[in-house]
């Protein structure tokens, strides 16, 4: 028996088949979901920011705004499935907001950008166009 192990919606699955021709036809009715869009890398680093207290930001998720950290909307064309998230402090504070966008604390730096995925990305930069 042959063993097809595919990977599909982050979930692992094994299908066993008794006759190998079987299995050409078995994948060939494997219908491909799109993964969630992935964010762009604009920074390696956290970004120090003066926030003020009752202020509402808009902290940029996908990685294309001019104005890291903060959302310009470019998501509205470049990254569409994406919004910024909003978020309100409740005093004036200085803060490292997430510049690789894959903070598991967002908006704030968790150290995320330390790791080898992060490290060895290419870098996202803005064009004029």
């Amino acid at each position: 028996m042959n063993t097809l192990v595919t990977r599909l919606e982050l979930k692992w699955t094994s299908l066993t088949l008794g006759q190998p021709w079987i299995m050409l036809s078995a994948v060939s009715k494997v219908q491909l979901s799109t993964l969630p869009p992935e964010p762009v890398i604009p920074s390696k680093k956290p970004l120090k920011v003066e926030l003020v207290g009752g202020k509402r930001y808009s902290w940029c998720t996908c990685g294309y705004s001019k104005k890291q950290p903060f959302c310009d909307g470019a998501h509205k064309l470049k990254a569409q499935g994406f919004s910024p998230l909003r978020f309100v402090p409740e005093k004036d504070c200085t803060v490292w907001l997430c510049g690789c966008k894959y903070t598991n604390n967002p908006p704030y730096c968790d150290g995320t950008h330390k790791q080898e995925f992060v490290v060895s990305a290419p870098l996202y930069e803005p064009t004029d166009s």
